[in-house]
């Protein structure tokens, strides 16, 4: 049984190395997975992949289903989750097709399904400790991979989350600076949080897809073109650092 699950962001819709076995429709609670889970094998590790966003990237970032991605993993038995996701870079240093292993995140996100503890009677009132919001664990595995195959990767940062689709303004930017975020995205909460009300031991990889708005050289408009050459490059060094650290797992 597979204990590492991967969840693959804008970029990542399937493993290209991923040697599949089968794939299985779930049905949960709360609804609808953004897919089924294809379970196969990457560098000969057991390993259950799930792109966030749907097969053919259809899902935008405020109506995936976190609640029922997150409790399907749960659900087979997943230990370990790795969730792969695009960002604009905000510091200096963060500059297309680098890698971040984020450590905090700021939450500007509203109106999702953000809890697995909603006001059932049973469960009764929950709160989670959420000080450090990745798991430890799963972050040192993914360092030491990183640092023993020479794989170039920024150590910690802080994720910014907004709530999409549109991309921010430069005010906004300037504001999440201020704030103390390292990166943009849209897709880090509530994931990140329903993984740890559901034990997951949880990470994320985030690849800097492009500067964010009036950041970088010329600080001019964000082209998709430019994002997509980006990424490409980006996700080569996905691909290598989840090979690396699977076995490990």
């Amino acid at each position: 049984m597979a204990r590492v699950a991967i969840i693959g962001g804008t970029g990542l819709n399937r493993l290209r190395d991923l040697e599949i076995d089968h794939r299985e429709v779930m049905h949960t609670p709360y609804g609808e997975p953004s897919g089924p889970l294809t379970f196969g094998r990457l560098a000969g590790n057991e390993v259950v992949f799930l792109p966030r966003h749907g097969t053919g990237h259809t899902i935008p970032p405020h109506q995936v289903n976190y609640r029922a991605n997150i409790w399907a993993l749960q659900h087979i038995g997943i230990e370990y989750v790795i969730a792969v996701a695009a960002v604009g870079g905000i510091r200096k240093g963060l500059g297309p097709a680098t890698l971040l292993l984020p450590d905090q995140i700021i939450d500007y996100t509203w109106g999702r399904e953000n809890t697995f503890f909603d006001g059932d009677r049973e469960k009764g009132v929950t709160h989670i400790d959420f000080t450090y919001p990745y798991c430890a664990r799963l972050r040192d595995r993914i360092l030491h991979a990183a640092r023993e195959n020479g794989i170039p990767l920024v150590e910690c940062g802080t994720y910014g989350a907004t709530q999409g689709p549109r991309l921010e303004t430069r005010a906004e930017i300037d504001r999440m600076e201020r704030d103390g975020c390292d990166v943009v995205g849209m897709t880090g909460m509530p994931e990140a949080a329903l993984a740890r009300e559901a034990e997951l031991c949880y990470a994320a990889i985030n690849v800097v897809a492009n500067w964010a708005a009036g950041r970088g050289e010329g600080s001019g408009e964000i082209r998709m073109e430019e994002i997509e050459q980006h990424l490409e490059r980006g996700m080569e060094k996905v691909r290598a650092l989840l090979e690396a650290v699977i076995p490990a797992l």
